[in-house]
C-alpha cells in the first residue's frame, strides 16, 4: 500500500472559499478512485491561504484487473459478421461464449483487462481532475487556458515517495514546495505527508485549519486572561481569520477610552467587519477597551509595530462611527418618519412609510394574543421600528438596523419596552439566533414578519426551489419560533386576514381565502422543518397534518409531540401494527370485490363475543377521544387509543373476517374499517412509516 501527497501552491486563496475547496478536492479524488476501482484507508484535505493539499493513505500500487463484456452477433449470423466481431476484440485475454436470448443464441466476449500502475493512472487523470475543479470564481493568467482561483505557482505530487509526472496550467508536478511567504520562503523537499507536515511547521506554516483555529482561540484567551478579561465568543470570525494566516500570532491592542461611549455593537462590528479583530469583555460582561489582532508573522519587536498600526487604523474608523452616532442623536426617531415615505420597501408593496402604518395596525391586532403585551407600547414600537433605516449609522452599517433604533429610543427617553422591541424586532434572524421573550418585542417581531409574508405572497412573489431573494422562508420560520417558543395561541388565519386588510385596495383582485390557506400551508412546511430539527419524525408530523391544517401552531405542535410519545410506547407500536393489519385486509377485499368497505358496522349483525367487545370499545373510545380532543388533551386522546389494543388483539385471535355468510363478512369488514376511522380522529396512521414499528 502507498500514500499520495498532493499540494497546489498558489497566490492567496480567499478565506471564504477554502472550506468549500477542501470539500471539492476530496469529492473529486474520491470519484477518481471509485471510478478506477481503487480502495484506500484514509483521505484528508487541507487548506491554508496559499495552498490546497490532500493526503490519501493505503492506496494499492496497481489498479485491479477488470472484466468487461461486449455483445456480438447471433451465433447463426453470417461468417463475415462473426469474424469482424472477433477482429474487433483485443488479441489477448478474451473468452467468447454463447448465451440464450429471446431472439436466439448470441455471442458474448468477456475481456480481461489487466490493471495499470496507480502512478500512471494519477499522471493521466489528475490534470483532468484539476481542470474540472469548481471554484465560485476563477481566473486565467499568462498565456494559458487553465483556470484556478488565483495563479498557481507550483504543484507537489508524490506517490509512494516518487514524483507523479504530469503538467497542469503549464506547471510540471514536482517534489518541492515552499514555506511561509515572509519568515521562511525557501523551497524544501518532503519525503511523505508526515515529513511534509513537519517541515511546513519548521518553515512557519500550520497546515491543518483546525490547529490554526485552536492556536488563535487559545492565544487570544491567554492574552485576555492576562488582562483579567474574557474572549467574546465568535467562532465564525476565528474560522475566517484562520483562512487569512498560515502562522497565527495573536496580539493585544487597545481601544482609545474616548470611543467607549459608542454602543458596543458598533465597536464590535467595526472591529469585526473591517479589521477582523476579536473583541474582549470585562468581568461584568461589558465590552472592554481591548482587542486581539492575529498577525501572520512573528515580529522581531514582539508585534509592537503591528499593534500600533492596527490601533491607528481602528482609531480612524471609530472616529467615523462616532461622528455618525453624534449626528444621529440630534434627531429624534419620530422626526425621521417622513423620510420613510420616500424609501421604497418593494415596488409592489409600497414605501417603508406605508409599511410602518400597516405594522402599527397589525401590532394592535396581535396584542390580545400575546400575554402581557401593552397595546400602546407595542404600537409605539411599531411606529418607530423602521426609523433608524434613515440614520447615518445604519447607512454605514446596515447590519445594525433595529439595534441602533433601540439605542436611539433609549437616549430620547422612550420606555424600555419600546426600545427593546425596536432593537429585537428583527430577531430571530436564523435557527441559531435567540427568540424575543418580552411581550412587546414579540408583537412587533410577529407583525414585521406577517406583513412581509402576506405582502409578497399577495403580490405573487414566492420562493422557488433554492431561490428565496426576500427571505420568506426565514420569515416564516421566525413566525413559527416566535409562536411556539412563546406558547402563543395565535389564530394565524385571523392574523393573515388582518395583515391583508392593511394593504387596503392594493390587492383587491386577490382571492383572500385561498391566499390565507396557502400561507397557512407554507407556514406548516416551516413548522415541519423546525420540528425535524428538534428530532421529530416527518411522518409523525404528516400524520397529524393530514387530519386537518390547524392554524394554531402551539396546538399542532402539541399534537405531534403527543403522537410521537405514543408511537414510541409499546402500546403505540402494537396498535400501529394492528391498524396496518386491519387496513391491509380491508384494502385486499376492496380490490377483490371492486367496492368500498368504509362504513359503520351494524350491532345486530355481531355474533362473536370478541367482535361485540370491539364494537363497544370503539364506540366508547370514540366518544372519549372526541371529548379529549375538544379539551386539547392530546395525551388523554392517545391513552384512549391505547385502550383499543386488547379488544383488537382478541378480535384478530378469535374472529374470522372472510366467512361464507355475505352479510356477516361485510359487517366484519366494516368493523375493521371502523378501527381506521377511530384512529383517524387523532392522526392518519397510514402515513406512519414502517420504521416506526421498530
Amino acid at each position: 500500500m502507498a500514500e499520495l501527497l498532493l499540494e497546489l501552491f498558489s497566490e492567496e486563496i480567499p478565506a471564504r472559499m477554502q472550506e468549500r475547496a477542501r470539500d471539492e478536492l476530496e469529492r473529486l479524488l474520491r470519484a477518481l478512485f471509485t471510478d478506477a476501482g481503487l480502495t484506500f484507508a484514509e483521505l484528508r484535505t487541507f487548506a491554508t491561504p496559499r495552498r490546497l493539499a490532500a493526503v490519501v493513505r493505503g492506496l494499492p500500487k496497481r489498479t485491479p484487473d477488470r472484466i468487461s463484456e461486449r455483445r456480438g452477433p447471433r451465433e447463426d449470423a453470417p461468417v463475415a459478421a462473426i469474424e469482424g466481431f472477433k477482429r474487433s476484440l483485443p488479441p489477448e485475454g478474451v473468452t467468447i461464449e454463447v448465451r440464450e436470448e429471446k431472439k436466439g443464441r448470441v455471442l458474448y466476449a468477456r475481456i480481461r483487462e489487466s490493471g495499470t500502475p496507480t502512478e500512471e493512472l494519477l499522471a493521466l487523470r489528475l490534470p483532468e481532475l484539476l481542470g474540472r475543479f469548481a471554484w465560485p470564481k476563477s481566473m486565467r493568467w499568462g498565456a494559458g487556458e487553465a483556470r484556478w482561483v488565483r495563479p498557481l505557482r507550483s504543484i507537489l505530487c508524490l506517490f509512494d515517495g516518487q514524483v507523479v509526472p504530469f503538467t497542469f496550467a503549464g506547471i510540471e508536478a514536482g517534489a518541492l514546495t515552499f514555506g511561509h511567504r515572509f519568515m521562511a520562503p525557501g523551497p524544501f523537499r518532503p519525503k511523505d505527508f508526515a515529513d511534509y507536515e513537519r517541515m511546513l511547521k519548521a518553515h512557519k506554516v500550520v497546515l491543518d485549519p483546525e490547529e490554526r483555529k485552536q492556536r488563535i482561540r487559545e492565544g487570544a484567551q491567554a492574552l485576555a486572561r492576562g488582562e483579567g478579561l474574557a474572549l467574546v465568543p465568535d467562532e465564525a470570525l476565528i474560522e475566517e481569520i484562520s483562512g487569512l494566516v498560515e502562522w497565527p500570532v495573536p496580539l493585544l491592542g487597545r481601544i482609545d477610552p474616548e470611543f467607549m461611549d459608542i454602543p458596543s455593537e458598533v465597536l464590535v462590528l467595526t472591529m469585526r467587519q473591517n479589521q477582523r479583530y476579536l473583541a474582549l469583555a470585562a468581568p461584568d460582561g461589558r465590552l472592554a477597551p481591548r482587542f486581539v489582532v492575529v498577525a501572520n508573522v512573528e515580529a522581531k519587536d514582539g508585534g509592537a509595530a503591528i499593534v500600533a498600526g492596527n490601533e491607528r487604523v481602528l482609531r480612524a474608523r471609530l472616529w467615523d462611527a462616532r461622528f455618525f452616532f453624534e449626528q444621529d442623536k440630534k434627531h429624534p426617531l419620530e422626526s425621521r418618519l417622513p423620510k420613510l415615505e420616500g424609501m421604497v420597501f418593494h415596488e409592489r408593496l409600497g414605501t417603508q412609510g406605508e409599511r410602518v402604518e400597516r405594522l402599527v395596525a397589525l401590532a394592535g391586532a396581535l396584542c390580545p394574543y400575546v400575554p402581557g403585551a401593552d397595546r400602546l407600547l407595542a404600537e409605539r414600537a411599531a411606529l418607530l421600528c423602521k426609523a433608524d433605516l434613515v440614520t447615518g449609522m445604519v447607512g454605514e452599517f446596515p447590519e445594525l438596523q433595529g439595534i441602533m433604533g433601540g439605542h436611539y429610543a433609549r437616549l430620547q427617553g422612550e420606555p424600555e419596552a419600546v426600545a427593546r422591541a425596536i432593537a429585537e424586532h428583527y430577531a430571530p434572524k436564523g435557527a441559531e439566533d435567540s427568540c424575543p421573550r418580552a411581550p412587546e418585542s414579540v408583537v412587533v417581531a410577529l407583525a414585521d414578519r406577517i406583513d412581509q409574508l402576506v405582502g409578497f405572497f399577495a403580490a405573487g412573489i414566492r420562493p422557488t426551489g433554492t431561490k428565496d431573494p426576500f427571505a420568506l422562508r426565514r420569515a416564516a420560520l421566525g413566525i413559527v419560533r416566535l409562536v411556539t417558543e412563546n406558547g402563543l395561541r395565535l389564530p394565524l388565519k385571523q392574523a393573515f386576514s388582518a395583515a391583508l386588510e392593511g394593504f387596503g385596495a392594493r390587492f383587491a383582485e386577490v382571492d383572500r381565502a385561498a391566499l390565507v390557506e396557502e400561507l397557512l400551508r407554507f407556514l406548516a412546511e416551516r413548522l415541519v422543518v423546525h420540528l425535524r430539527s428538534e428530532g421529530v419524525r416527518h411522518d409523525h408530523i404528516a400524520a397529524v397534518l393530514a387530519v386537518g391544517l390547524d392554524d394554531d401552531l402551539v396546538r399542532l405542535r402539541s399534537r405531534v409531540r403527543a403522537l410521537k410519545g405514543f408511537l414510541e410506547s409499546e402500546e403505540g407500536r402494537d396498535l400501529l401494527a394492528a391498524f396496518r393489519r386491519a387496513m391491509g385486509i380491508v384494502a385486499i377485499e376492496e380490490r377483490k370485490d371492486g367496492r368500498s368497505y368504509r362504513g359503520e358496522p351494524e350491532r345486530a349483525l355481531l355474533r362473536a363475543p370478541e367482535e361485540i367487545a370491539l364494537f363497544d370499545a370503539l364506540e366508547a373510545a370514540s366518544a372519549r377521544i372526541a371529548t379529549a380532543l375538544a379539551a386539547e388533551d392530546w395525551v388523554g386522546a392517545m391513552a384512549e387509543l391505547a385502550t383499543l389494543r386488547a379488544p383488537i388483539d382478541r378480535f384478530f385471535e378469535r374472529v374470522m373476517v372472510n366467512v361464507p355468510e355475505p352479510e356477516l363478512r361485510v359487517n366484519r369488514l366494516f368493523m375493521l374499517s371502523r378501527i381506521g376511522t377511530a384512529l383517524g380522529e387523532v392522526a392518519d396512521f397510514a402515513r406512519i412509516e414502517e420504521a416506526a414499528r421498530s
